[in-house]
């Protein structure tokens, strides 16, 4: 076994043995919250690394949640059968809208602001179904009288930051299984010239459409288990430009090309968000986002490889001196 691999079993063991050991409420939720986020956000970096900027991802975000809490309350079917029903469903309307995208080689900036529209119209159909959806004043899903494992309800924290832990850690293993596999050279390929891959024989279209499908599914799972865990959800927590402007900052800031960039950039949102709401309270709504903005062009432009891949790149560069 290498230092490396006993160090990655090392931090995991402490990881699953920290909420029997540190039971402070408040503390665990916050982290709930960053490893989610962090599930997000390393969602949207799987495609974002290879230049597929999507605006949109606060869209498949916001299926995942509502298409599972409508599920729950109207139909009775448990999170267990609706979430991959969502999931189904985010991944569907990525191919609906991606499809015609790559198939006529829109991409760059047309294919991102294609995708902002996308986030911005799930926005309004969730409002304007204020019947179903309760619309700006938001979703609550029933509170289970039953079994709380078939509801996917849990009251204590520690349940919940397991279930975080594992979700995070799927989210590294999608991300290190890309990174080894052929697809990351065939959209390494794409990104560089899209005519060149054709030529090599790449199926430019199917490429990147299984990455955008795989992207939007995975930030559904997270909508999901955003709501089951918060039992509350409206347009503009989980839905809209806002979100998908978020996952944007919090990847750059982390670090696009790294596995735990967007971790990082998770830890910053997140604490940032709680600083901003503990010191301020309502006076600071919609400062995060004026703050997100500022940063990420200071990011773009001082630290273009985000605060972890500019360590790690400082460290590799310092090595070889």
């Amino acid at each position: 076994m290498t230092l490396r691999q006993a160090l990655t079993w090392i931090v995991g063991a402490a990881l699953v043995a920290l909420p029997f050991v540190y039971k402070q409420p408040y503390h665990l939720h916050v982290m709930v919250l960053i490893l989610i986020w962090s599930f997000a956000y390393t969602s949207w970096s799987v495609m974002g690394r290879f230049g597929l900027v999507s605006l949109g991802h606060g869209g498949f975000m916001g299926v995942g949640a509502y298409v599972t809490a409508l599920l729950w309350n109207h139909l009775g079917l448990s999170p267990w059968i609706g979430i991959p029903l969502a999931m189904l469903a985010a991944g569907a309307l990525a191919l609906v809208v991606a499809y015609p995208c790559f198939r006529f080689r829109i991409t760059g900036h047309y294919f991102a602001l294609v995708t902002l529209a996308l986030s911005g119209i799930v926005l309004q159909v969730i409002t304007a179904t204020r019947d179903y959806t309760g619309g700006s004043l938001g979703y609550t899903p029933e509170r289970t009288k039953g079994s709380e494992l078939v509801a996917l309800q849990f009251v204590d924290k520690e349940t919940w930051y397991l279930i975080a832990l594992a979700i995070w850690a799927l989210g590294l293993a999608i991300w290190f299984w890309i990174d080894r596999s052929m697809i990351r050279d065939a959209l390494e390929a794409i990104s560089e010239d899209e005519d060149a891959a054709a030529a090599a024989g790449i199926n430019v279209t199917a490429e990147k459409l299984k990455i955008t499908v795989l992207s939007a599914v995975m930030t559904a799972l997270a909508g999901a288990l955003y709501c089951q865990y918060q039992m509350f959800i409206s347009p503009d927590t989980v839905s809209g430009i806002a979100v998908s402007l978020q996952m944007v900052f919090a990847v750059v800031v982390g670090g696009i090309y790294v596995a735990l960039g967007p971790t990082v950039g998770a830890v910053i949102t997140i604490l940032l968000a709680e600083v901003l709401r503990i010191g301020f309270g309502t006076k600071a709504v919609g400062w995060d986002n004026l703050v997100y903005g500022v940063l990420l062009v200071v990011f773009i432009i001082f630290l273009p490889k985000g605060i972890l891949g500019s360590l790690l790149a400082r460290m590799k560069s310092s090595s070889k001196r």
